[in-house]
């Protein structure tokens, strides 16, 4: 895979040092750099990694079949997100979704469409095999910001339940002659 075939931008650490590695998939290159433009103008969050077809998407992730993925050109080839145009000739993002959920990974890769055709039964069938989102092409900055919730690497979400372990720690510390708050009727998430 040559340096054409695979763009790659690198952009600057989000908090904490973690960035999202993003992959693109579309077989417009104005809509690629459209998407690669709003990607890097969203707080410098995002790596992104694009490609033209869904077949050049699989080599990159690693998940063409009899032969060894090339690397892409970044560092690590883990991808966080990916961010797949519907209509593509030859492997369409639909194809491409249904190969990225069928891997047997505990943790799949999340898998967001893009089209300019709003329809329903294609958004459907698109959410029952596992994308976490349909969005309408042209994208939009609220498009970008949408994608944060389901690309934020495990290091950046937030723990829950943190307030009350820091509470209950804190008691812990305590030398027990304190009366401790009843739980009852609380419900777990």
């Amino acid at each position: 895979m040559s340096m054409e075939e695979v763009e790659g931008s690198h952009g600057s650490m989000f908090e904490g040092g973690v960035e999202v590695r993003v992959l693109v998939v579309d077989d417009s290159p104005v809509d690629r750099r459209v998407v690669e433009g709003l990607l890097k103008r969203s707080g410098a969050m995002f790596q992104v990694i694009a490609v033209d077809s869904g077949k050049r998407a699989m080599e990159v992730l690693g998940l063409t079949e009899g032969k060894e993925a090339e690397q892409p050109t970044v560092d690590d080839p883990k991808i966080d997100i990916i961010l797949t145009d519907y209509c593509m000739p030859e492997m369409t993002g639909y194809d491409l979704l249904k190969a990225v959920k069928e891997q047997s990974c505990q943790k799949p890769i999340p898998v967001i469409i893009m089209s300019s055709e709003n329809e329903p039964q294609r958004i459907s069938r698109c959410r029952a095999i596992g994308a976490e989102d349909y969005l309408l092409k042209p994208l939009k900055t609220n498009d970008v910001l949408r994608l944060r919730d389901y690309a934020r690497p495990a290091a950046l979400s937030p723990k829950t339940g943190t307030k009350r372990k820091i509470a209950i720690e804190m008691m812990a510390e305590n030398s027990g002659s304190e009366r401790r708050p009843c739980l009852a009727g609380l419900a777990a998430a």
